[in-house]
Protein backbone atom coordinates (compact mmCIF):
# COMPACT_ATOMS: atom_id res chain seq x y z
CA UNK A 1 0.00 0.00 0.00
CA UNK A 2 2.89 2.26 1.00
CA UNK A 3 4.65 2.26 -2.35
CA UNK A 4 1.42 2.51 -4.24
CA UNK A 5 0.84 5.64 -2.05
CA UNK A 6 4.40 6.48 -2.56
CA UNK A 7 3.55 6.58 -6.25
CA UNK A 8 0.66 8.63 -5.67
CA UNK A 9 2.76 11.13 -4.24
CA UNK A 10 5.37 11.54 -6.91
CA UNK A 11 2.83 11.96 -9.14
CA UNK A 12 0.92 14.56 -7.23
CA UNK A 13 3.79 16.36 -7.15
CA UNK A 14 4.44 16.81 -11.36
CA UNK A 15 0.45 16.50 -12.45
CA UNK A 16 -0.08 20.18 -12.42
CA UNK A 17 3.51 20.60 -13.95
CA UNK A 18 2.73 18.45 -16.78
CA UNK A 19 -1.16 19.74 -17.01
CA UNK A 20 0.18 23.69 -17.49
CA UNK A 21 2.87 22.59 -19.68
CA UNK A 22 0.19 20.40 -22.27
CA UNK A 23 -2.01 23.45 -21.38
CA UNK A 24 -4.90 21.01 -20.62
CA UNK A 25 -6.58 23.86 -19.09
CA UNK A 26 -7.02 24.70 -22.59
CA UNK A 27 -7.90 21.87 -25.02
CA UNK A 28 -10.23 20.71 -22.16
CA UNK A 29 -12.03 23.66 -20.99
CA UNK A 30 -15.35 21.43 -19.92
CA UNK A 31 -13.30 19.58 -17.18
CA UNK A 32 -11.87 21.60 -14.02
CA UNK A 33 -8.23 19.75 -13.40
CA UNK A 34 -8.60 21.59 -9.95
CA UNK A 35 -11.80 19.44 -9.04
CA UNK A 36 -9.80 16.28 -10.18
CA UNK A 37 -7.32 17.05 -8.25
CA UNK A 38 -8.80 17.22 -5.16
CA UNK A 39 -10.98 14.40 -5.48
CA UNK A 40 -7.88 12.09 -6.20
CA UNK A 41 -6.23 14.16 -3.96
CA UNK A 42 -8.79 13.12 -1.14
CA UNK A 43 -9.00 9.73 -2.41
CA UNK A 44 -4.97 8.93 -1.93
CA UNK A 45 -4.14 11.22 0.98
CA UNK A 46 -7.43 10.66 3.14
CA UNK A 47 -9.77 7.50 1.59
CA UNK A 48 -6.94 5.12 1.52
CA UNK A 49 -5.30 5.72 4.25
CA UNK A 50 -8.23 6.16 6.79
CA UNK A 51 -9.31 2.65 5.75
CA UNK A 52 -5.88 1.12 6.49
CA UNK A 53 -5.77 2.67 9.85
CA UNK A 54 -8.99 1.90 10.90
CA UNK A 55 -8.69 -2.33 9.74
CA UNK A 56 -4.62 -2.24 10.71
CA UNK A 57 -5.25 -2.69 14.54
CA UNK A 58 -3.85 0.70 15.26
CA UNK A 59 -6.67 2.47 17.18
CA UNK A 60 -8.37 0.01 19.84
CA UNK A 61 -11.73 -1.27 18.03
CA UNK A 62 -14.19 0.70 19.79
CA UNK A 63 -12.56 3.84 18.44
CA UNK A 64 -11.44 2.65 15.38
CA UNK A 65 -14.38 3.70 13.09
CA UNK A 66 -15.63 6.72 14.55
CA UNK A 67 -11.83 7.71 14.12
CA UNK A 68 -12.36 6.86 11.01
CA UNK A 69 -15.66 8.78 10.39
CA UNK A 70 -14.14 12.03 12.08
CA UNK A 71 -10.90 12.13 9.87
CA UNK A 72 -13.44 11.57 6.72
CA UNK A 73 -15.03 14.60 7.36
CA UNK A 74 -12.07 17.12 9.20
CA UNK A 75 -10.58 15.93 5.96
CA UNK A 76 -13.62 17.16 3.44
CA UNK A 77 -13.87 20.04 4.75
CA UNK A 78 -10.17 20.91 4.75
CA UNK A 79 -10.13 20.32 1.19
CA UNK A 80 -13.59 22.26 0.67
CA UNK A 81 -12.14 25.03 2.71
CA UNK A 82 -11.09 28.12 0.16
CA UNK A 83 -8.27 29.28 2.02
CA UNK A 84 -6.34 26.42 3.06
CA UNK A 85 -3.68 27.77 1.05
CA UNK A 86 -1.87 31.42 2.39
CA UNK A 87 -0.84 33.64 0.23
CA UNK A 88 3.29 32.41 0.60
CA UNK A 89 1.78 28.90 -0.30
CA UNK A 90 2.01 27.72 3.56
CA UNK A 91 -1.36 25.71 3.94
CA UNK A 92 -3.57 26.64 6.82
CA UNK A 93 -3.49 23.96 9.29
CA UNK A 94 -3.13 20.73 9.07
CA UNK A 95 -3.11 19.70 5.41
CA UNK A 96 -5.26 15.78 5.68
CA UNK A 97 -1.87 14.46 4.86
CA UNK A 98 -3.26 11.35 6.45
CA UNK A 99 -0.72 9.43 4.19
CA UNK A 100 2.41 10.27 6.06
CA UNK A 101 0.38 10.17 9.34
CA UNK A 102 -0.80 5.93 8.53
CA UNK A 103 2.81 5.71 7.22
CA UNK A 104 3.87 7.00 10.94
CA UNK A 105 1.31 4.78 12.62
CA UNK A 106 2.56 1.51 10.99
CA UNK A 107 6.43 2.78 11.36
CA UNK A 108 6.11 3.49 14.79
CA UNK A 109 2.97 0.96 16.19
CA UNK A 110 2.09 3.27 19.12
CA UNK A 111 0.13 2.25 22.11
CA UNK A 112 -3.45 2.24 20.27
CA UNK A 113 -5.07 5.23 22.72
CA UNK A 114 -2.00 7.32 22.07
CA UNK A 115 -2.55 6.83 18.31
CA UNK A 116 -6.62 8.37 18.92
CA UNK A 117 -4.74 10.77 20.62
CA UNK A 118 -2.87 11.69 17.53
CA UNK A 119 -5.64 11.36 15.49
CA UNK A 120 -8.07 13.60 16.85
CA UNK A 121 -4.95 16.09 17.95
CA UNK A 122 -4.36 16.10 13.73
CA UNK A 123 -8.16 16.49 13.22
CA UNK A 124 -9.13 19.71 15.57
CA UNK A 125 -5.07 21.01 13.37
CA UNK A 126 -7.25 21.40 10.34
CA UNK A 127 -9.25 23.87 11.70
CA UNK A 128 -6.35 25.70 13.62
CA UNK A 129 -4.69 28.62 11.29
CA UNK A 130 -0.61 27.49 12.12
CA UNK A 131 1.30 27.43 9.08
CA UNK A 132 2.39 24.39 7.59
CA UNK A 133 4.91 23.61 5.16
CA UNK A 134 4.63 23.07 1.34
CA UNK A 135 8.19 21.80 0.84
CA UNK A 136 7.92 22.32 -2.52
CA UNK A 137 5.82 25.47 -3.00
CA UNK A 138 7.25 27.19 -0.22
CA UNK A 139 10.17 29.82 -1.18
CA UNK A 140 11.70 29.93 1.60
CA UNK A 141 14.10 27.30 2.73
CA UNK A 142 13.16 25.78 -0.39
CA UNK A 143 16.39 23.98 -1.66
CA UNK A 144 16.75 22.78 2.23
CA UNK A 145 13.13 21.65 2.94
CA UNK A 146 13.88 19.70 -0.86
CA UNK A 147 16.81 18.22 0.18
CA UNK A 148 15.08 17.18 3.27
CA UNK A 149 11.93 15.56 1.74
CA UNK A 150 14.69 13.94 -0.45
CA UNK A 151 16.27 12.24 2.69
CA UNK A 152 12.55 11.22 3.77
CA UNK A 153 11.78 9.68 0.77
CA UNK A 154 14.92 7.21 0.96
CA UNK A 155 14.53 6.37 4.55
CA UNK A 156 10.48 5.87 3.97
CA UNK A 157 11.20 3.69 1.02
CA UNK A 158 14.19 1.63 3.16
CA UNK A 159 11.31 1.25 5.68
CA UNK A 160 8.46 0.16 3.20
CA UNK A 161 11.04 -2.14 1.72
CA UNK A 162 11.59 -3.66 5.37
CA UNK A 163 8.24 -4.26 5.99
CA UNK A 164 7.64 -1.33 8.01
CA UNK A 165 10.17 -2.91 10.60
CA UNK A 166 13.20 -0.82 9.91
CA UNK A 167 15.95 -0.19 11.98
CA UNK A 168 16.28 2.10 15.06
CA UNK A 169 18.64 4.94 12.80
CA UNK A 170 15.80 4.58 9.99
CA UNK A 171 12.77 5.24 12.96
CA UNK A 172 15.06 8.22 14.53
CA UNK A 173 15.83 9.53 11.21
CA UNK A 174 12.22 9.60 9.79
CA UNK A 175 10.72 10.87 13.30
CA UNK A 176 13.44 14.03 13.43
CA UNK A 177 11.94 14.67 9.86
CA UNK A 178 8.52 14.55 10.75
CA UNK A 179 9.36 16.93 13.82
CA UNK A 180 11.28 19.17 11.05
CA UNK A 181 8.19 19.42 8.79
CA UNK A 182 5.52 20.10 11.55
CA UNK A 183 7.46 22.98 13.03
CA UNK A 184 8.81 24.33 9.75
CA UNK A 185 6.14 26.25 8.76
CA UNK A 186 6.46 28.16 11.91
CA UNK A 187 10.07 28.48 11.31
CA UNK A 188 10.16 29.98 7.42
CA UNK A 189 7.53 32.43 8.46
CA UNK A 190 9.62 33.78 11.44
CA UNK A 191 12.76 33.80 9.40
CA UNK A 192 10.47 36.25 7.12
CA UNK A 193 9.34 38.13 9.98
CA UNK A 194 5.31 37.04 8.98
CA UNK A 195 3.95 36.00 13.03
CA UNK A 196 0.29 35.89 11.82
CA UNK A 197 -0.70 32.74 9.55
Amino acid sequence: MFAWLGLALIIDAVDGTLARRFRVKELLPRWSGDTLDLVVDYFGYVFVPVFAIVSGSLLPDIAAIPAGLVILVTSALYFADRRMKMADNHFRGFPALWNVVAFYLFLLRLPPWLAVAIVVLLCGASFVPFPFLHPLRVARLRRLNIALLLAWSGLAFAAVVQQMEPGILIKLGLVALAAYFVTAGLLTRELNGELKP
